[in-house]
C-alpha cells in the first residue's frame, strides 16, 4: 500500500513540476504553448473566413469550452489522472507479476524507422478511438457522460475540449493494453498527438472545409457538424460520423452521413433544454441519482 501512496505523491509533484517547467522554460515540444498556438491559429481562421457568418466570435459556450481546455488537459491530470494512471499501470504490472509475466509486449517494432512506428501507432490508436466513440453513443451509461460534449449548441474550435473527464479514463483504459502489446520505443509521438489536436480543432471550427477527396480520409468540419446534429435520421438512432481524426473508418463501416450542407442545422441532443449549462453541474450530471434510460438515444 505504501508503494502506491508514494506513486500518488510522486505523480502529483512530478506533474506539477513538469507543468511549471513547461510554462517557464518552453522547448519545441512544450505541449502548453503548442496548444495555445494551434488554438489561436484556428480561431483566427474562424474570424477571417467563418462558415456561419452570423455566428459571434465569442460564440455561445465559448468561455465554458475555454475552461474545459484548462481543466481536461492540465488540472485534471494534476489533480487526479496522472496519479490514477500511474497507479493503474503499476497494479496491472503487479497482476502480471503473479503469473511471472514481466510485460505484455507481443510485437516489437522498435527496430523500424520512427516514421513507420508513428504511422502504425496513429492508425491503431485512431481505430480504437473510433470504436470507443461509437460505444459512447450506443451504451446508455456511457452516453450520460458523452452528453456533455453534445451539449454544444454553436460549433467552434474550443468545442473539441468540452467533454467529461470520464471520457479520458475510458479512452485511455481501452487503448492501454493494445498499445502496450506493441513495443513502441519512440518519443516522437508528440508530433502525432499535436496533429490530432489540430485536426480536432478544425473539425469543430466554424469553417466550411471538407478537404476535397481527402475528406474521405480525414474528418472535417462539414462532416463532423452532422455528428452533432440534434435531429437524427430514423435509421441512425445512435448517430453517425464517429471518426476523430480519420473519417475513413466511417466510410469503411458505413457510418458516414453527409446528406446535404449542414451549415444551419440545429446542434445538441433530444432533451438538452434541461441539460446543465455550467461546468460544475455538467461534471456532476452523470453521477446524479437517476435511472439511466434503457432506450436508444433519440
Amino acid at each position: 500500500m505504501e508503494k502506491y501512496l508514494d506513486i500518488i505523491k510522486n505523480s502529483f509533484s512530478g506533474y506539477f513540476n513538469y507543468l511549471v517547467n513547461e510554462i517557464i522554460s518552453p522547448t519545441w515540444t512544450s505541449y502548453f504553448y503548442w496548444l495555445i498556438g494551434l488554438s489561436l491559429l484556428v480561431w483566427t481562421l474562424e474570424i477571417v473566413i467563418p462558415w456561419r457568418k452570423k455566428q459571434q466570435i465569442f460564440r455561445k459556450g465559448f468561455w465554458l469550452d475555454s475552461f474545459y481546455i484548462l481543466f481536461n488537459f492540465f488540472l485534471f491530470s494534476l489533480i487526479v489522472y496522472n496519479a490514477l494512471s500511474n497507479v493503474g499501470v503499476e497494479l496491472f504490472n503487479d497482476f502480471l507479476g503473479l503469473f511471472g509475466i514481466e510485460n505484455i509486449v507481443a510485437v516489437h517494432i522498435d527496430s523500424l524507422p520512427a516514421w513507420v512506428q508513428l504511422f502504425i501507432m496513429f492508425i491503431i490508436a485512431d481505430f480504437i478511438q473510433w470504436n470507443v466513440h461509437r460505444q459512447l453513443h450506443r451504451r446508455p451509461w456511457l452516453w450520460e457522460f458523452h452528453k456533455v460534449h453534445h451539449s454544444v449548441k454553436e460549433m467552434g474550435f474550443a468545442a473539441q475540449f468540452r467533454f467529461h473527464f470520464m471520457e479520458t479514463i475510458v479512452y485511455k483504459t481501452v487503448q492501454y493494453i493494445p498499445l502496450a502489446m506493441i513495443g513502441f520505443g519512440i518519443q516522437e509521438f508528440f508530433v502525432v498527438h499535436m496533429f490530432t489536436v489540430f485536426v480536432g480543432h478544425l473539425n469543430h471550427a466554424n469553417l466550411g472545409w471538407s478537404y476535397g477527396p481527402f475528406g474521405y480520409i480525414f474528418n472535417n468540419p462539414k462532416m463532423h457538424i452532422w455528428h452533432h446534429s440534434k435531429d437524427l435520421p430514423k435509421d441512425r438512432p445512435y448517430g453517425m460520423n464517429y471518426g476523430l481524426t480519420l473519417s475513413i473508418w466511417d466510410y469503411i463501416f458505413r457510418t458516414a452521413y453527409i446528406p446535404k450542407n449542414g451549415k444551419k442545422i440545429e446542434l445538441g441532443f433530444s432533451g438538452d433544454e434541461t441539460f446543465p449549462k455550467d461546468f460544475t453541474h455538467q461534471l456532476l450530471y452523470p453521477f446524479q441519482s437517476k435511472k439511466v434510460s434503457k432506450t436508444k438515444q433519440l
